[in-house]
């Protein structure tokens, strides 16, 4: 996968204890809020690609008091995209990739914390890894 674009914390460090832990069900039971705060986030990220080659000559503006509508509207499509990963984190979920929106759900399996892993456009939450394995160790549930 390529560099990734956009670079927004989660705000929840792998030591740090979980808000909560979820079951596949409870998970899945959340995901048709999570999937319109996703396509949210993948609809700003869209934006700022396409604005993104106007980028250098709006900030050439902006120092000289020039202003441009690119540079609204870059700022309102990150905007979006950090309140719907705020409000996806509300939950308890941590957004693992903004440009694939990929999240994981805190969840315990045979005595440890893993997360259970759904990407945008699976039907349900059926994967799951080990904290530290990442998108890579995915594992079917």
């Amino acid at each position: 996968m390529a560099t990734s674009l956009l670079s927004i914390g989660t705000g929840i460090r792998m030591t740090d204890g979980f808000p909560k832990l979820f079951t596949q069900a409870e998970a899945n039971d959340l995901l048709p809020a999570l999937r319109q705060e996703v396509e949210t986030m993948l609809a700003s990220r869209r934006q700022i690609l396409r604005l993104r080659p106007d980028v250098g000559p709006v900030l050439d503006k902006a120092s000289s008091n020039g202003g441009s509508n690119y540079s609204g509207a870059l700022l309102a499509a990150f905007e979006h995209v950090q309140a719907a990963v705020k409000r996806i984190q509300a939950h308890g979920v941590v957004v693992k990739d903004v440009n694939s929106g990929l999240l994981d759900f805190p969840s315990e399996r045979e005595g440890r914390v893993v997360f259970l892993c759904w990407q945008h456009d699976e039907p349900t939450v059926g994967h799951w890894h080990d904290v530290d394995a990442g998108f890579a160790g995915r594992r079917p549930l």
